[in-house]
């Protein structure tokens, strides 16, 4: 099963871009089909406040959860002291699997990750080129999952690319996505020094290509086991673990 584990949906407040303003599936749809793709992650565009925006994503889960994986994106700053509470109703209510957290908005806090911590879930941090910090939560949290988008920067920082690369086969409980990567010879290099067991195929969708972003995994040459890991054996290994 081919399982795109990064892409955005619903409905924003920001309108400065597509990313805090609307993220419609249709097209995105078409193309993973087209491609293959039989499951999605997805988790809200940028919002001031998630109530509403993770609201619109718990409705497009329900109108076919074999098809959408839902998962909690927070303001750790704007929704301070909530957190705990509203990923918990997405959870038992709506069957959210993860959370997601954006350093454009806001670095990730302890209440986040302790919330990670007691209802086992995994945390998608887009840490935006700042990847010293995943050192800490590492260590800090050794029983939570993070998965790190693009690599560690989707501003297609290399040497940003290249210190997580380096820094990750210290830390298991750190997984990182492909989203967005445009340096064919950083995802090479990840292949190689972290293995195939670490990395997630995700597309960034609906504004990213799904096939573009899947061929660039198949252009990688790997074993055909190799490949299912990255391609959806390792998200889905990963849910079944956190459940």
């Amino acid at each position: 099963m081919i399982v795109d584990a990064h892409c955005h949906a619903g409905i924003g407040d920001g309108l400065t871009g597509p990313w805090d303003t609307s993220a419609p599936l249709d097209r995105y749809t078409e193309r993973a089909r087209a491609a293959g793709i039989q499951r999605t992650v997805l988790f809200s565009v940028f919002a001031s406040e998630y109530g509403c925006a993770n609201a619109i994503v718990a409705r497009i889960v329900a109108s076919d959860p074999e098809r959408w994986i839902g998962f909690a994106f927070v303001h750790p700053v704007h929704e301070r002291g909530q957190v705990a509470s509203r990923v918990r109703a997405l959870v038992e209510r709506h069957g959210f699997r993860g959370i997601k957290v954006h350093r454009h908005q806001a670095r990730i806090t302890r209440e986040v990750c302790e919330v990670a911590r007691r209802l086992a879930l995994p945390i998608v941090y887009d840490v935006a080129g700042e990847v010293s910090q995943v050192r800490l939560l590492a260590e800090e949290y050794p029983e939570v999952d993070f998965i790190i988008p693009h690599l560690g920067s989707f501003a297609d920082d290399w040497a940003a690319q290249r210190a997580l690369i380096d820094m990750l086969p210290r830390y298991r409980n750190v997984v990182v996505d492909t989203a967005g990567v445009r340096r064919f010879d950083v995802l090479e290099e990840a292949v190689r020094t972290l293995g195939p067991e670490r990395l997630l195929f995700g597309s960034d969708g609906p504004w990213l290509h799904p096939g573009l972003e899947l061929a660039k995994v198949r252009a990688l040459g790997l074993r055909r086991d190799d490949e299912a890991l990255v391609t959806g054996g390792n998200l889905l290994r990963l849910l079944e673990r956190e459940r």
